[in-house]
């Protein structure tokens, strides 16, 4: 088995219990080879995913307090999927301590993305099962925070941006004004326009009020001549 002792300096964290750590790392190839009964670490990939959700979700409500839950939810989905993990998984490189079965590969680029994402969600869970959720939060969201940076273009907050620029001069006054909304109740379009003083500069439709100011804002931020 490889030193434990190098991956919890990679992911900066010491397990009080290790047999919580061995347990995220034990795959059911190998839980399925030995003759004594050993748990893989298939219960705590359930955990783990429960706990990433929550951790993802406040993280993002918090950094984009102007975005709908329809952009939050696809938000989340590009920095929680399985792409996103298994690179999350390599960059310290989980595979080099996974607990494996005989026919199954320890080599990265040999392994199907999902053992990659199952043990990362799996070494979530022990480390909030060891440490509770401040410490689950200190080593996921570094993790979630680079790929925001990563992504930052599609992930742009257009409400916040435009609000930076407008109020840097005191006398400017703007609004957003929903001005339509069409179809039945589950499926509404909302209208809004952006004003600034006396002027439209922007105007957004969207399936949510809130993806519609984005858009507003969005118009606005171009016709001002802001890079996007």
């Amino acid at each position: 088995m490889a030193d434990l002792t190098l991956l919890e300096s990679k992911i900066k964290y010491t397990f009080k219990n290790r047999a919580l750590l061995t347990e995220a790392l034990t795959h059911s190839s190998y839980s399925h080879e030995v003759k004594h009964k050993v748990r893989c670490n298939e219960r705590m990939e359930f955990l783990g995913d429960a706990v990433l959700s929550i951790i993802s979700a406040e993280y993002l409500y918090t950094r984009y307090p102007n975005n709908d839950e329809g952009s939050l939810t696809k938000i989340r989905s590009s920095l929680v999927c399985t792409e996103a993990l298994f690179e999350y998984a390599k960059s310290i490189e989980l595979y080099r301590f996974l607990i494996m079965g005989k026919g199954a590969s320890q080599k990265h680029d040999e392994m199907k993305p999902t053992v990659l994402e199952n043990a990362f969600e799996a070494l979530i869970a022990a480390i909030y099962l060891d440490g509770g959720m401040k410490s689950a939060e200190a080593f996921v969201l570094p993790f979630l925070k680079s790929e925001v940076v990563i992504h930052k273009s599609t992930f742009r907050d257009y409400k916040s941006q435009f609000q930076i620029i407008a109020q840097q001069n005191p006398d400017e006054h703007f609004q957003y004004k929903l001005v339509g909304e069409t179809g039945p109740d589950h499926d509404k379009t909302y209208v809004v326009e952006l004003w600034l003083n006396s002027n439209i500069v922007g105007r957004g439709e969207a399936s949510s009020k809130k993806g519609a100011e984005q858009e507003a804002a969005r118009q606005a931020l171009e016709l001002m001549g802001v890079e996007l």
